[in-house]
């Protein structure tokens, strides 16, 4: 079975001047697919199976990313249902010349295992091995907005 450490990706994307707003900084809708891409792939990475989103919960953007920082993504599973797998994301601004980082946007997916037929699909149960997937599962859980 998949373990939380399994999931985790680190992904980095270049703010170039295509995407960016008007004030220099990059567009929240290039942000947020750049957090969907990585988010899929911690997904099909517990899941064994294409995964499609079914969920975005509190999306924050907490400060802009600059044109010509690095936009880093982390992205991992921190919990798994029947059909679907819980992803923590968040966005970091990176200077590439120092490496200093700071996060900028926060945010919960949900993502859903289709088979080829487009239809939910089993995925497996979620491990926790270590503490380094302990630490990742429960900050994420301890963060996770509340579902109404």
């Amino acid at each position: 079975m998949p373990s939380v450490s399994d999931t985790y990706i680190e992904n980095r994307q270049r703010v170039q001047p295509t995407h960016t707003n008007n004030y220099a900084s990059a567009h929240g809708g290039n942000v947020v697919k750049w957090m969907d891409e990585v988010g899929a792939m911690s997904a099909m990475r517990h899941a064994g199976e294409t995964c499609v989103t079914a969920k975005i919960s509190e999306l924050d953007f907490k400060r802009p990313i600059p044109q010509g920082d690095t936009c880093v993504i982390e992205s991992y599973a921190y919990a798994a249902g029947r059909t679907s797998v819980r992803v923590r994301l968040r966005a970091f601004r990176e200077s590439p010349r120092t490496g200093e980082r700071e996060l900028t946007t926060d945010s919960y997916f949900v993502f859903v295992a289709v088979d080829a037929d487009g239809s939910p699909t089993p995925v497996p149960e979620l491990t926790v091995d270590g503490e380094r997937c302990r630490r990742l599962r429960d900050d994420a859980l301890a963060a996770e907005p509340d579902e109404e």
